[in-house]
């Protein structure tokens, strides 16, 4: 009965101390008393071999930054990806059809096994909302993510992005799920270790819509969309490398 009591005083002072210890490295607490589904490895072939080919570039040279994301990430028009953030040493780690299970499972199994990076840029969730997963957990997923990347590289600044607009699905949209997800996550910013930044409203033209000239499907940008946010992630990225280097 006695080793009993104590096993449980054990398992409860053990989850107090976890709970102080993360509370130390966020200051957002959870957004939902739902069960957040575990990291999860993706089986698809396309996916499994843009893992290794991003863990190969982690392992085989350092980087300044790593851009963790999915599509909206791997699909960066390469022309304006050269022109803004290769001169800034940031590796595109983006993998399509990611949601923040993958990528936490991701960060688990070698994409924080190369040298430590400067910054990491996390650009996750949307995939999320798409699989009907509600704002609060998409954006405890998100939490789980910055929580992971604050355990396994303390030293690195992160820039946390809110959610991009989309209207290819139009429950998202009469929702107002991403700007709830937004409210949620830019609480975790304390300006210092995590940054947050929502380039979000540069892509909507003076009506409030995502216009078919940068964005055909109402998801995925052209060259044309991603011009109209670099200069703020210039700004944002520029910023939270000067402030480390302090």
């Amino acid at each position: 009965m006695i080793r009993h009591l104590s096993c449980i005083l054990f398992a409860l002072a053990s989850l107090l101390f976890e709970h102080r210890a993360n509370a130390q490295l966020l200051q957002c607490g959870s957004f939902t008393q739902a069960e957040l589904p575990p990291p999860t490895a993706r089986q698809d072939r396309d996916a499994r071999a843009r893992f290794h080919e991003i863990n190969s570039a982690i392992k085989m040279q350092p980087h300044r930054v790593l851009f963790f994301g999915d599509s909206l990430t791997e699909y960066f028009d390469r022309g304006v990806w050269d022109q803004h953030m290769s001169p800034r040493g940031v590796l595109n780690a983006g993998v399509g059809g990611d949601r923040t299970d993958h990528l936490r499972w991701r960060l688990e199994h070698g994409h924080l096994d190369g040298p430590p990076p400067q910054g990491v840029v996390v650009l996750i969730g949307t995939n999320d909302l798409g699989h009907e997963w509600p704002p609060d957990l998409v954006a405890e997923g998100i939490r789980a993510t910055l929580l992971k990347l604050r355990q396994r590289v303390p030293g690195a600044a992160i820039l946390l992005l809110g959610l991009w607009p989309r209207e290819d699905i139009p429950r998202i949209a009469e929702r107002h799920e991403i700007a709830a997800v937004n409210r949620m996550i830019e609480a975790c910013a304390d300006g210092l270790a995590v940054r947050y930044a929502d380039l979000g409203p540069l892509l909507l033209a003076p009506d409030g819509r995502l216009s078919a000239q940068i964005s055909r499907d109402r998801l995925h940008l052209n060259a044309q969309g991603y011009m109209r946010i670099v200069p703020a992630l210039d700004r944002a990225l520029d910023g939270m490398l000067a402030a480390r280097a302090e």
